[in-house]
C-alpha cells in the first residue's frame, strides 16, 4: 500500500524522477548475506529511508520483516507497490519521518545516506528508532578490481564509500554506538539496454544535458558491442555495509 502526502520540498535528489524507470530496471539489488547481516535474521519493524524504487525494500520483505519504505520522490514510490507489495509505503523524506516516535527495530539506507541533511536526518532516525534499535546503511559499489568494471570506470568515473564516509558523521551526532562495517561481493548480469539505463539512472548523467550525455552513452555501448558474450556483460560490485546501535542501548 501506498500513502499519499502534500507534496514535500524536493532536494538535490530530484534528478532521479526523470530516470525512475531506468533505475528500477538496471540497478543492481542487494545479496541475501548483506541483508541479514544489515537487519538480522528475525522478523523485525524496519524502516527502508529513501527506498526509492524498492530494491532493498523488497529484499528485507523477502527476508520476513514489515517494512515501511519512506521515500520523497513519487516517480519511484510509483514502482515500489509493484516490486514490494508486502511493504507499506509513504511519501517522506529523511529529515521529516512521517512516522511516530519509537517505531522501528532498524531503519534501513540503502545508496541514500549521502543525500540526507545528516544533523537533521540523525535526528529523526533516533526518534524513530526503539531505545536498542539499529542503522544500517548499505551501497552497492562498482568493483574495479574486475578488468571490465575498470574499462567502464574510465568512461563514467567511479564512486566508492569509506568508513570514513560514514563514521565521523554518526560519531558526530552522539546517538550511536562505534559503527560496524562488512562487505560482499555479487554480480549482475545486463544487457546492452539494461547497461545503458544503469548508466543514465546514475546521477551524475541524468542531470547532464544531452550533448554531454549522448557521447557518455556513445562510449558504453562501443565498449559493450566489443565485450559482451550471449548473455550479455557481467558487472561485478561490492556491497559496502555499515551498521550501529543507538547509544545507551541494553
Amino acid at each position: 500500500m501506498i500513502v499519499n502526502r502534500d507534496p514535500l520540498e524536493r532536494g538535490p535528489y530530484t534528478v532521479f524522477a526523470d530516470v525512475a524507470d531506468a533505475y528500477e530496471r538496471a540497478r543492481p539489488g542487494y545479496p541475501d548475506e548483506a541483508v541479514r547481516w544489515l537487519v538480522g535474521d528475525e522478523p523485525r519493524d524496519v524502516v527502508d529511508l529513501g527506498a526509492g524504487t524498492g530494491k532493498l525494500t523488497r529484499a528485507l520483505v523477502a527476508h520476513g520483516h514489515r517494512v515501511t519504505a519512506i521515500e520523497p520522490l513519487p516517480e519511484m514510490l510509483e514502482h515500489l507497490s509493484e516490486n514490494a507489495p508486502g511493504a507499506f509505503g509513504m511519501l517522506g523524506s529523511a529529515e521529516v519521518v512521517p512516522l511516530p516516535n519509537r517505531f522501528a527495530d532498524v531503519v534501513t539506507c540503502a545508496q541514500s545516506f549521502h543525500w540526507f541533511d545528516h544533523p537533521t536526518a540523525l535526528e529523526e532516525i533516533a526518534r524513530v528508532l526503539r531505545p536498542a534499535g539499529r542503522l544500517s546503511l548499505v551501497w552497492n559499489t562498482r568493483d574495479d578490481r574486475d578488468p571490465w568494471m575498470t574499462r567502464l570506470s574510465a568512461l563514467i568515473g567511479n564512486e566508492s564509500v569509506q568508513e570514513d564516509d560514514v563514521s565521523p558523521v554518526l560519531d558526530a551526532s552522539g546517538l550511536f554506538e562505534p559503527v560496524k562495517r562488512a562487505e560482499f561481493t555479487h554480480a549482475q548480469q545486463l544487457d546492452r539496454d539494461g547497461l545503458l539505463d544503469l548508466v543514465r539512472s546514475r546521477s551524475y548523467c541524468a542531470k547532464l544535458p544531452s550533448e554531454d550525455r549522448d557521447p557518455i552513452l556513445e562510449a558504453v555501448a562501443k565498449l559493450y558491442d566489443e565485450t559482451a558474450g550471449p548473455e550479455g556483460v557481467s558487472l561485478a560490485y561490492v556491497t559496502e555495509c555499515f551498521r550501529a546501535r543507538m547509544r545507551g542501548a541494553t
